[in-house]
């Protein structure tokens, strides 16, 4: 049997997803927006999904906009604020160095077309200083977007003092939750920002879904036109069964509550107390307290993460060097760089993360077999 460790790419889907999509794959052949009786029940299952996300992230139904997934929401969340900016006295974005592509590709598109983007470096904790942040912020600010947990190292951000930062210079903020739902309490409401994102895969729900917070109040323009749906805010057919498998995880998400991240933490801890006594030279990469529960970003120095990647994978370990969306590349973690981490430090480092099916069984498996690895990798590396 395999062990999957890459719970931050995607997560397996929860058996009580499966068969509430089978159902409504089965059941539920009518399109949202049709008046018959088969529209009206595919509507209403995706309004029940509706409020169960809302629930799960502490936020009212009507804010919820379902879209693809949270590359989607991101790309719509900026789009959005900077069509709302005045855009002769606004032309200033602000955010880190350590975004996911779903953000920073979409700013260094705008930064061609005559946008200034500001991207505020992090300590070798991977955190912002939010005296930086303040002081980044002007009448010229029209946006700023941060990566609440970072998809590499896993890394909180103190995003709640952020917002608050931000609104104080009558900045809106866009932050992009999508590690956060499940790992740590999500309340958007509380958390006051303007729009979030996040993406049902993370989450133990189907790939191809996510969802998009908007304040309530708060104007939008959207990204995705062409029909009535989501209020007007993203036009196209909703995909049902997806949206329900959604609303499936985030009930998950709201029932479990901390006994879930809980869980996590354990097994996170205990691969990283026996790679540390195991492994000499083993270092943690981030901070240890500011973390998401279930994310390790582990520098083992003389091993590059790649080759490590590729022995642990025919062992039947599933790791990564990095972020997902990097697959296939050698180059140096962006984020371990802006950390302070050398391009030796970066390439020599794996992230592995758990979740839901992962248990003491498999991560001292895992701990059975590194050292051996990492042992002969150094060795055929001098």
């Amino acid at each position: 049997m395999r062990i999957y460790l890459d719970h931050n790419a995607t997560t397996p889907l929860r058996p009580e997803v499966i068969e509430a999509m089978c159902a409504a794959l089965r059941d539920v052949p009518g399109n949202p927006s049709s008046v018959h009786a088969e529209g009206a029940a595919a509507r209403a299952a995706v309004e029940t999904a509706r409020e169960r996300v809302a629930a799960a992230i502490g936020a009212a139904p009507e804010t919820i906009v379902f879209t693809s997934g949270a590359t989607e929401s991101n790309n719509a969340a900026i789009h959005s604020a900077l069509a709302a900016a005045r855009p002769k006295e606004r032309r200033t974005i602000v955010t880190t160095a350590t975004e996911h592509p779903s953000v920073s590709e979409p700013l260094a598109s705008l930064e061609t077309r005559g946008w200034r983007v500001v991207r505020l470096g992090v300590d070798r904790d991977g955190l912002i200083d939010p005296d930086a942040f303040a002081a980044a912020l002007g009448s010229d600010t029209a946006l700023a977007a941060i990566l609440w947990a970072n998809n590499e190292t896993g890394v909180v951000q103190p995003v709640r003092r952020l917002v608050e930062l931000a609104h104080e210079h009558g900045v809106p903020v866009h932050v992009d939750a999508t590690q956060c739902i499940g790992k740590l309490p999500v309340d958007a409401a509380t958390l006051g920002a303007d729009t979030l994102a996040a993406s049902s895969h993370k989450q133990n729900g189907p790939k191809g879904v996510g969802l998009l917070y908007l304040r309530p109040g708060a104007t939008f323009e959207p990204l995705l036109r062409g029909g009535g749906q989501e209020r007007r805010r993203r036009g196209g057919t909703e995909s049902v069964a997806g949206i329900v498998g959604l609303g499936v995880a985030c009930e998950l998400v709201r029932r479990e509550g901390p006994a879930r991240a809980a869980r996590m933490a354990a097994l996170r801890d205990r691969l990283w107390n026996g790679i540390r006594e195991k492994i000499q030279g083993a270092r943690r990469n981030g901070s240890a307290t500011a973390v998401l529960a279930n994310t390790l970003s582990v520098g083992l120095p003389g091993a590059p993460g790649d080759v490590l990647l590729a022995a642990l994978d025919l062992d039947g370990v599933a790791v990564s060097a990095g972020a997902a969306c990097h697959s296939g590349s050698v180059a140096p973690s962006r984020t371990l760089l802006a950390m302070g981490l050398t391009a030796d430090e970066a390439r020599c480092s794996l992230r592995m993360s758990v979740g839901h099916g992962v248990d003491e069984a498999q991560i001292d498996r895992v701990l059975a077999i590194l050292p051996d690895l990492v042992a002969r990798v150094r060795e055929s590396a001098a």
